[in-house]
């Protein structure tokens, strides 16, 4: 195989991320791969049991999911952000070294990739299951490239602080991790600062 890990321990991974949807799917596959390629370039790092690394996908769905499950990283610890970009990558943050110098690890499919799927598993009844398959034999360099970047934000606004509440001066509504917005020395939330998603 050509991953830098056991095949077993790659089954495995695959089996968690594929439980979560009832099947598993090309974008799973590199959700896995590419959780598994920064685990290896992050070691001893990734997976982690702490809340040290960010994760920053730049898709949701299956691909978050696969990259979840290889990292540790997740919505629910508020170690994954989604930064909806509509593609296969992933910036990895190392908060503790970040915080000090804005600098992370981005981790995107290469361009090619497609076709280099559809060359590789010729044989394959569907470009979907050439896909399956290629994703799960080509070796790391063939699927993914990196880049370093440095972050346009900053890490520890996005980090927050865990327990930090306050309540919006407008809508009476809670506000957790330091999300509030002042303005005119007003505490208020996103929304009532103008800044929602959404509109009654």
């Amino acid at each position: 195989m050509a991953i830098e890990t056991t095949h077993s321990e790659f089954e495995v991974l695959l089996r968690q991320s594929a439980s979560l949807h009832r099947h598993l799917c090309p974008r799973q596959v590199l959700g896995v791969r590419l959780g598994m390629y920064a685990a290896r370039l992050f070691s001893p790092l990734l997976p982690q049991k702490n809340k040290r690394m960010l994760a920053m996908v730049e898709m949701d769905g299956c691909f978050a999911d696969g990259v979840s499950v290889a990292t540790g990283c997740s919505m629910g610890h508020r170690t994954m952000r989604l930064a909806d970009e509509g593609k296969i990558a992933a910036t990895f943050i190392d908060t503790a070294i970040a915080a000090r110098e804005g600098s992370a690890l981005r981790i995107y499919a290469l361009p090619d990739l497609r076709a280099r799927a559809t060359a590789y598993a010729r044989s394959a009844p569907s470009r979907w299951h050439a896909y399956l398959a290629a994703y799960q034999q080509l070796a790391d360099e063939e699927i993914f490239g990196t880049i370093p970047v440095r972050l346009n934000f900053d890490v520890n606004a996005i980090v927050g602080q865990p327990g930090a509440r306050t309540t919006c001066s407008r809508c009476k509504e809670e506000i957790l991790n330091l999300r509030q917005v002042v303005q005119e020395g007003r505490i208020l939330c996103r929304s009532c600062a103008g800044e929602s998603y959404w509109s009654a």
